[in-house]
């Protein structure tokens, strides 16, 4: 048996790393398993340098067509290999400070594969770890399409943020957060884009009237949006992809799926460690996280619905709290982690839309507010975007929180508190916002409910 230790992560990504370093901050030996990495996938190849690039396509299309607003920038253009260096060093330091926070807790970093036993010791390499409890955070891998496979020029989200050169033309299969994030990026950059979803509205997961918005302004940047057909018949040659969806087809530089992902479960051990899976394929576990062997947590893409680096975290959080029997440990509240999405506009919402709220039998009624209404959208630029709000009639909680524009990731956390508070609308209806701000669309949203929005 090697070293022993009271809790050991498998997994050093945003759910992983934090719930090391929450362990050890209450007094428990801790040791992470990390085969890459430090941040995992999250910080190394997927959340951080897509919005790393996402940054750079907002400052490059503000360049470019901001000469209404004073601002006029003669012959911008994107240097594609600076962009790329950029996003590496991004990483890499945002990793470098996460081995600093391990050190700084005295976590203890094990290189290689993590996988259970039969005593729910963990595995690595040759060597058996004892650990009083364990903690899965493995993450998720990326799906591919039925019929396709990645290669060279059908690529992951990944292969999305790192291709070494500018396409001329690419399609995004997948119109969730990541293909809209990607197709928001290219499109930007003046690259020919074609998103494509399966479904009947890009952004499925969110309210119908927030999607409008969000497929408005995507084709004024030029990007062509194809819902509810499939991709089928896809060729790859030596420069190009050939695709059809529909009755159409498509010759592409380059077709980059995101249209799913699931747990990373392969080689952890499970089933020797009885470590049961649910009917979607994920880990199974109660309210705070813990699995059908007890002495086994696991959080982040392997369970629950969500599959969101924030909701990770927490989930870390609240799973090496339990496991330290700590009273404060609340569970994670499901319902109350809001998505976010960072295309151009930015869209984010917490709770249930509004066809949601009518088919689980709520007496529902809605208030939105166009960000145009309100006088920091002129100044910001920042007039397509809205907020919704869905409520129950009889009381007034609010059922959901949907916002788009330009801000909006930043300004969802504001509506998650007031739910999680239980505050209702009629509260958020009073409480003094700063002017001028795009702020200022809540309690106007608020004020809707009731049909007396000042700025409607």
């Amino acid at each position: 048996m090697a070293d022993s230790y009271d809790v050991i992560v498998i997994g050093g990504g945003p759910g992983g790393y934090v719930a090391a370093i929450r362990a050890a901050q209450l007094g428990k030996s801790v040791a992470v398993v990390e085969r890459d990495k430090a941040g995992g996938r999250c910080l190394n190849y997927a959340c951080i340098p897509a919005k790393t690039v996402l940054h750079t396509a907002e400052l490059y299309d503000h360049a470019r067509n901001s000469a209404e607003l004073g601002l006029v920038v003669k012959d911008a253009s994107i240097d594609w290999e600076a962009l790329g260096k950029r996003r590496a060093a991004v990483s890499e330091s945002l990793s470098n400070g996460v081995k600093m926070l391990w050190e700084k807790n005295k976590v203890t970093v094990i290189e290689g594969e993590g996988s259970l036993d039969a005593d729910g010791n963990v595995r690595v390499g040759g060597d058996v770890h004892e650990a009083g409890q364990v903690v899965l955070a493995t993450g998720s891998v990326a799906l591919p399409i039925p019929g396709v496979e990645f290669g060279d020029r059908v690529l992951d989200t990944w292969g999305a943020w790192s291709l070494p050169e500018q396409p001329g033309k690419i399609a995004v299969v997948g119109a969730g957060a990541s293909g809209s994030e990607i197709a928001s990026a290219y499109a930007r950059f003046g690259t020919e884009v074609l998103l494509i979803e399966m479904l009947d509205q890009i952004l499925p997961a969110e309210d119908r009237d927030m999607a409008r918005v969000v497929e408005r302004v995507f084709k004024k940047q030029g990007i062509e949006i194809s819902t509810g057909a499939p991709v089928e018949n896809v060729e790859t040659g030596g420069s190009s992809v050939k695709l059809t969806y529909g009755e159409k087809s498509a010759e592409v530089d380059y077709l980059f799926i995101a249209g799913g992902r699931a747990p990373d479960v392969e080689g952890l051990g499970l089933d020797e460690a009885k470590v049961e899976l649910g009917e979607n394929g994920k880990v199974r576990v109660d309210e705070y996280q813990r699995t059908s062997n007890p002495k086994v947590y696991a959080i982040g893409d392997l369970v629950n619905a969500k599959a969101l680096a924030h909701k990770a975290s927490e989930e870390g959080v609240v799973a090496v709290e339990h496991a330290a029997g700590e009273k404060g440990a609340h569970p994670v509240d499901q319902n109350l982690v809001c998505g976010a999405t960072f295309c151009h506009p930015q869209v984010a919402s917490v709770g249930l839309t509004e066809a949601a709220a009518k088919d689980a039998g709520h007496d529902v009624k809605v208030g939105k507010q166009k960000l145009g209404g309100v006088g920091g959208a002129t100044v910001y630029d920042d007039k397509d975007g809205m907020v919704k709000l869905v409520v129950d009639s009889k009381y007034g909680e609010i059922l959901g929180a949907h916002i788009v524009g330009n801000r909006a990731c930043d300004m969802i956390a504001e509506l998650v508190a007031t739910m999680a508070l239980e505050g209702g609308y009629q509260e958020l209806a009073r409480i003094v916002h700063p002017h001028p701000t795009i702020s200022e669309a809540i309690p106007e949203a608020a004020r809707a409910v009731d049909k007396w929005a000042i700025h409607a």
